[in-house]
């Protein structure tokens, strides 16, 4: 389990974080859902040791830590591919930053996720020679070469056309169910977050705070259709509306 307690960030002495708290069960999917600025970035930087706490603990399965950089990993908005090497070779960076003895190992490994999630064949391919989808699912092969049960997803999807991003929401949705991953992901998209999650911390306006813990169905996949996730996102979107009514944002 992760707990998060009265985590305090400031910028410049603006509060961005100040006394914000949660807990994440294991294996369960969170999404954390706010207006632009709120500091849910600011959020995931903390928590990775990118810049450091003012205030506040953190604990990873009963352990405090400075920040979850060694037992956490971490997938970004942008695929940060590096273009000189092959998807392969960009995938295996995981294990060979580790300098792991057994790379054949490791290789065989990526072979398979590169089969699972759709690249089978690509392996020696650049980053630029393949499509943007291709290049998430890669690097989502790179998060899981990682081998933490944590994972951190900040906006992974959101760069993505419409089909692409559906089809890689049922990756994501793998990674819970068959790679048994605790994953806290941060998205925009209302619809997005409701269909994946298992739960939703809806955020308001910086200072960030829960503004509102929704607690969703356990069947998954779930349908963009179905009438109660309409009236659940509706009821998120107007809260989210609020926050920005009020001039908070």
């Amino acid at each position: 389990m992760l707990t998060v307690a009265d985590l305090t960030k400031h910028f410049d002495a603006a509060p961005v974080l100040d006394g914000f708290s949660f807990t994440l069960p294991r294996n369960g999917f969170t999404v954390l859902i706010g207006p632009s600025g709120c500091g849910k970035t600011t959020l995931f930087d903390v928590l990775t040791g990118v810049v450091p706490k003012d205030g506040g603990t953190i604990r990873w399965n009963g352990r405090e830590l400075g920040h979850l950089g060694t037992v956490a990993a971490y997938m970004q908005q942008k695929d940060l591919l590096l273009p000189w090497l092959t998807l392969a070779e960009n995938a295996l960076l995981p294990a060979s930053l580790r300098r792991e003895k057994h790379m054949a190992a490791a290789r065989e490994r990526v072979k398979s996720l590169f089969a699972r999630l759709g690249l089978a064949g690509f392996e020696d391919h650049r980053p630029a020679t393949v499509s943007g989808g291709m290049r998430q699912r890669c690097a989502l092969v790179r998060t899981l070469m990682f081998d933490r049960e944590l994972t951190l997803l900040d906006e992974p999807l959101s760069a993505l056309d419409a089909i692409t991003r559906r089809s890689l929401q049922s990756l994501l949705l793998m990674l819970q169910r068959d790679f048994r991953r605790t994953l806290l992901m941060i998205t925009h998209d209302v619809e997005e977050a409701l269909l994946l999650a298992d739960r939703v911390l809806v955020v308001s306006a910086a200072p960030m705070r829960i503004i509102q813990d929704l607690a969703l169905p356990t069947q998954k996949p779930r349908r963009p259709d179905n009438p109660a996730l309409i009236a659940l996102k509706e009821t998120v979107l107007a809260r989210l509306e609020g926050e920005l009514d009020h001039g908070v944002a």
